[in-house]
């Protein structure tokens, strides 16, 4: 929102629709990939777009997660400060996001003066209730670095049952997502320097949420059906909230340790704790409300306004602890009113190939891999989101890609679009309207438009309902459903037969199909903005989106000739997709294939493709 061309921060309205929207904060160690895209930042964007589409007043917060171990093993790899790291990694996602079309309110980081104060008065507030408590636990120590290490810091088989991964972390497996403590690893290293670290005795605090399991029960068996939760955020949660035997070290709720033997960090505000800093799992999520606290000063009318605003937060199913345990109960435990999550959206993996994204390991296609192809965004966009992994693991092969990129994005949405407005633009002493909307007489009584209208209709209803349940592949779904909707309009009216034979009946068609342009270039707009952009450039009309109930916007599918009035003069058709032709798409499977060291070595060997 602007006013005399300064930002002014959107604040909640009453009697409105107040939505506040996260996404999961990267790690800043590392460039995203496509799996990390999918799963936080780009999901939340569609839903934000939507939100503003339908003119409820939405805010999206993010930004890079830049505290903890992880910082400190990438300042060590790279023989730079953690500031450093933070510094231009954070610039290189933004970079990524920007290129992405990601329409961030505010995207920040949780390196600030402003983390720190949120954090350590919220820490306070939980010692104050007494849900903080002391103890002594063994954690490793390296006799080679001399020092003690961080959860990430060491390495080591995995000790659930049937996974067993050789390169589990101290904090979680990364194959199957199991929360895991370093002790409990089979055969721990060091990460550093790969020796076997001993185990010693260090005071820490810990969260207990065994004594805030009622709270979070309630709010969790209350919230997960009315905010409609994800199957797989529900599977997950619950496994946390089982009653067990306390003898059961791996299943149930036990207390989190919430501090580290590390430097970068928040500083814990305690006499004795002063040397250590909060867990990064303690501060990320507290990460949300700093970053807002930058947007705004006025940021507790966001945060600590439950009546009045909805909190939705999306990510990947190896962050759904951390957003449905440890941070609600973090919240609860300060005994203040806070806004606390409605609806989480979480996805399952996105693997690569036949393989697996990674970003430790280099593996897949990566944010700024993308950008030096040349495959524009809006591909990039659909295909993610077409292939969202929303109930189930998918895959990215680059087959796919350039299969729906050809029979959908350019056989049905691009060729609708392109026909009909080409064929407006013609000269009309060649067949066409000279660029000039027609008036449609009686529209109401052509029966291929009536049976349009009334599906449209149909199919719009059931968009809205889909994304207002963050159903998002299926809003996709079925935009495109209406899109060959208007291809099959196109076909059964032999609309370029009508000029000649049936011109009232050819206005009719061609005014009703304009207005359908118009109304896709609408649905689109939250998952491919640059296409919903070009295709109002080409209408001739400013690139201002709108599908709002109180404007009556959703009705006008049963009503699309009224949408554009007669008289009007569209813009310069253009096509909106091009080919990716097969030889580029193996040049791209060869060009990403192995890891990044791999890609590396073979530009080193000059080949530019794999032995």
């Amino acid at each position: 929102m602007e006013e005399d061309g300064k930002i002014v921060p959107k604040l909640p309205i009453p009697g409105k629709r107040n939505i506040l929207i996260t996404s999961a904060l990267p790690y800043v160690n590392n460039v995203p990939h496509l799996g990390n895209i999918i799963g936080c930042v780009l999901s939340a964007d569609v839903y934000a777009r939507y939100c503003r589409l339908r003119g409820y007043n939405a805010i999206y917060i993010s930004g890079t997660d830049e505290y903890g171990t992880a910082t400190e093993t990438k300042a060590l790899e790279e023989n730079c400060t953690p500031r450093e790291i933070c510094d231009k990694y954070h610039a290189i996602h933004k970079q990524v996001y920007d290129w992405f079309d990601i329409s961030f309110d505010m995207f920040g980081r949780t390196s600030t003066p402003e983390q720190t104060i949120v954090c350590q008065d919220i820490f306070k507030k939980l010692w104050e209730n007494e849900w903080i408590s002391e103890d002594t636990m063994k954690q490793p120590y390296c006799d080679t670095c001399k020092k003690f290490l961080a959860d990430r810091l060491v390495e080591g088989f995995c000790p659930t049952e049937n996974c067993n991964y050789d390169s589990a972390r101290g904090d979680q497996c990364e194959k199957c997502g199991k929360v895991l403590n370093p002790i409990e690893l089979i055969d721990p290293r060091c990460k550093v320097c790969k020796t076997t670290p001993g185990f010693r005795d260090t005071d820490h605090l810990f969260l207990e949420l065994p004594l805030l399991k009622d709270k979070l029960k309630k709010y969790v068996e209350e919230t997960s059906v009315t905010g409609s939760w994800s199957r797989n955020a529900i599977q997950t949660t619950d496994a946390s909230l089982k009653d067990v035997p306390e003898s059961d070290e791996n299943e149930g709720l036990k207390k989190r340790c919430i501090t580290r033997d590390l430097k970068w960090g928040v500083q814990v505000p305690h006499e004795k704790y002063k040397e250590k800093v909060f867990y990064v799992w303690f501060d990320a999520p507290i990460g949300y409300v700093s970053i807002t606290s930058c947007y705004t000063s006025e940021w507790e009318k966001w945060w600590k306004n439950p009546e009045n605003v909805e909190l939705y937060q999306f990510m990947g199913k190896d962050n759904v602890f951390f957003h449905t345990v440890l941070f609600p109960s973090t919240q609860l435990g300060t005994g203040e009113d806070w806004t606390m999550m409605k609806t989480v959206s979480v996805t399952e993996y996105l693997n690569y190939e036949d393989g697996k994204f990674s970003k430790s390991k280099g593996v897949g296609v990566f944010g700024n891999d993308v950008k030096d192809t040349n495959i524009p965004v809006e591909v990039w966009r659909y295909y993610l989101l077409t292939n969202r992994p929303e109930k189930s693991d998918t895959d990215f092969k680059w087959n796919d890609l350039r299969t729906k990129l050809h029979d959908e994005l350019l056989s049905n949405l691009g060729n609708f679009v392109n026909r009909v407005l080409s064929f407006i633009a013609k000269p009309e002493d060649k067949g066409g309207y000279g660029s000039v909307i027609p008036d449609a007489t009686d529209p109401e009584s052509h029966d291929f438009t009536r049976s349009l209208v009334k599906n449209v209709g149909t199919l719009v209803e059931e968009y809205v309902e889909a994304m207002e349940n963050v159903k998002l592949k299926k809003g996709l779904q079925t935009a495109m459903t209406i899109s060959k909707a208007g291809n099959t309009y196109l076909q059964d009216t032999k609309f370029w037969k009508l000029y000649k034979e049936d011109k009232p009946s050819c206005a009719v068609v061609v005014r009703t199909a304009a207005g359908l342009v118009h109304l896709l270039a609408r649905l689109l707009e939250p998952f491919m903005p640059s296409v919903s952009r070009e295709v109002f450039k080409q209408l001739n009309l400013p690139p201002q989106f709108s599908l709002s109930d109180e404007k009556g916007e959703v009705l006008q599918a049963s009503r699309l000739w009224e949408i554009l009035p007669p008289s009007h003069r569209i813009g310069t058709p253009q096509t909106l997709f091009k080919k990716l032709e097969e030889e580029e798409m193996n040049h791209y499977r060869e060009k990403f294939a192995g890891s990044q060291a791999d890609r590396l070595a073979r530009d080193a060997n000059g080949t530019g493709r794999p032995r």
